[in-house]
């Protein structure tokens, strides 16, 4: 088992809200770090379409997913009908980080991020709208 999770990296090229030289500088980087990642055009596109995909991404909660916010993540995935599990992915905000930030925490050894979800809560306030709390 390799130290570091599996990366998945959405390169948003329909909403295009991820500023330009994040996304290419952390394609670069990812490219000349010489390690294995899954490049996907757009989560958003994907989860409209329902590609089944997300079913696989879904179920493996050991990914990083470089994207944008992770309560907007986690909705495509429920759009799509294939919630992430919530102890699941690590999910890293290109439109908050820059390039350098971004890839730094892509490349982390998984003992660092044991245990992280970031915004864990946004998403559990937002996923329980509705449900029964008696």
């Amino acid at each position: 088992m390799s130290d570091q999770p599996r990366i998945l990296y959405c390169h948003c090229a329909f909403a295009q809200v991820i500023p330009k030289d994040v996304k290419q500088g952390v394609l670069e980087q990812l490219g000349a770090a010489g390690i294995e990642f899954d490049c996907v055009p757009d989560l958003c596109e994907m989860s409209a379409n329902r590609d089944p995909l997300l079913q696989q991404i879904a179920e493996n909660p050991d990914i990083r997913i470089a994207a944008c916010y992770p309560r907007a993540v986690h909705g495509l995935f429920v759009a799509a009908g294939q919630p992430l599990p919530l102890a699941g992915p690590e999910i890293i905000n290109m439109r908050t980080l820059n390039a350098a930030e971004t890839m730094e925490a892509l490349m982390k050894p998984r003992e660092a991020s044991a245990g992280i979800q970031i915004h864990e809560n946004e998403f559990l306030e937002t996923s329980d709208v509705g449900a029964d709390r008696t």
